[in-house]
């Protein structure tokens, strides 16, 4: 039987079953998607491949999915740096982007952060801002896998006056994008505090007619909920709740103030939590209590926000941080065991977006979004276990190669669909635009 291509890899984690992987195993792709997952002895005599990868001392594992980024902000990255969150955001980074977000802000911002992230392993990213059907066209023009936030604001921005004008152009553009393959669509109200009950109301209904999820800031930090609580009476959370908004189709970002009470309430209602725990980290926006989270059944995916924020789009190094404060935060060294957290940075966020029946695993019949992590480097030696080496030792310098619906986008630490020589002038332009307004 002929195939597109043969993967053959010393080791394979699929995440789904959980507690397998698989050694000297060989993943075969047709068509984009994963057809057949068998022992590396007998895959040839099976299969005559088209192309042939052999992957003698790496790691396959499925594409990392990045539930809540602001591609565009990578141009921003080092801008403010620590400073609490409304400072940071009302004094800083709001003032920058009047100035400064337009098309070709977007644009080459986007593409910065689609070649940061496909060199670390993401292969779909869920994102949130301004000017996003430039986001979208970047994706599709370099094979991204991309979820694109139809972003609301009470306010004027440099995309939008009102959010009646932002749900205008955001039902548009959903139109414009429902039968892209790699290309999906979310309502993205940006906070409590930045969205009113109207458009929240009219959101909801959009969501429920067109089966959409909803993306939005919620309990980033202790003095949100204190000024929401004055504002209104309620907290954001409850607000949310008697609007009808806290439904299996909501991404709850950030999250970091949470009560037993709330936690058991949120877990009734299906909804879902991005946990950025660098970001939060950064801002000294307190901790999601993520090992309560999910024992309480809340399905929770993470993501590393914008590199305003964190520094970085690597997913890596954010799921090895999120173990990690989990066992502190909870005081238990066996809260987020490293298959969870590996599960979170891909299964748990392919579910928060709808999209675990194509993404998120290595099994047959979904979309062939692989990653390859060479583990011959002296800082993954010796591979006692290869999950082990994955979560808490390798580094984004490890991804060797990358596919996108079975279409290699990154082979031997090249990017293939992007002129680096092309992205780093723009990024210098930019550079020194920002520079020289400070």
């Amino acid at each position: 039987m002929q195939a597109d291509l043969i993967l053959q890899a010393r080791w394979i984690i699929p995440v789904e079953p959980e507690s397998v992987i698989y050694e000297n195993y060989s993943l075969v792709i047709d068509d984009g998607k994963i057809i057949d997952l068998l022992d590396s002895e007998q895959v040839l005599q099976k299969y005559q491949p088209r192309s042939l990868e052999q992957l003698g001392q790496h790691v396959l594992i499925p594409g990392l999915v990045n539930c809540h980024t602001h591609a565009a902000m990578s141009l921003l990255s080092g801008l403010a740096d620590d400073l609490p969150l409304m400072d940071w955001l009302q004094n800083h980074i709001w003032p920058a982007e009047q100035k400064w977000v337009s098309e070709a802000f977007v644009r080459d911002g986007a593409d910065l952060a689609i070649a940061q992230m496909l060199r670390s392993g993401t292969t779909c990213f869920n994102d949130m801002y301004f000017f996003p059907e430039v986001v979208a066209q970047q994706a599709l023009l370099h094979g991204m896998r991309a979820n694109i936030g139809l972003i609301v604001f009470d306010f004027p921005t440099v995309w939008a006056e009102n959010a009646d004008a932002y749900l205008a152009k955001g039902l548009a553009l959903h139109e414009q994008l429902r039968h892209q393959q790699l290309i999906t669509t979310s309502f993205a109200p940006h906070a409590p505090y930045t969205v009113s009950d109207e458009p929240l109301r009219k959101i909801l209904t959009f969501a429920d007619e067109m089966n959409l999820t909803i993306h939005m800031h919620i309990h980033e930090t202790q003095q949100e909920v204190l000024d929401q609580q004055q504002k209104t009476g309620q907290s954001p959370l409850q607000r949310l709740q008697a609007l009808g908004l806290l439904t299996p189709s909501l991404l709850a970002v950030h999250m970091t103030q949470l009560s037993d009470a709330e936690i058991a309430g949120f877990a009734q209602t299906g909804a879902h939590i991005v946990h950025c725990p660098e970001s939060n980290l950064k801002l000294a926006s307190g901790f999601c209590p993520v090992a309560k989270c999910l024992a309480a059944g809340i399905n929770v995916a993470l993501g590393t926000d914008g590199s305003a924020s964190n520094n970085d789009l690597d997913m890596l190094a954010e799921m090895r941080t999120a173990a990690l404060l989990a066992k502190g935060v909870s005081g238990d060294p066996a809260a987020v065991p490293a298959m969870t957290a590996l599960k979170m940075a891909t299964l748990n966020g392919a579910k928060a977006l709808g999209l675990d029946a194509n993404i998120g695993s290595l099994v047959i019949g979904k979309a062939a979004d692989v990653v390859a992590i060479d583990l011959s480097e002296l800082e993954t030696q010796p591979v006692l276990h290869p999950l082990s080496e994955v979560v808490y030792s390798a580094s984004r310098g490890q991804v060797s190669d990358v596919w996108v619906a079975g279409r290699q986008l990154l082979k031997k630490r090249s990017l293939i669909s992007l002129n680096l020589p092309d992205l780093r002038e723009k990024v210098t332009l930019w550079q020194t635009r920002l520079t020289e307004a400070q």
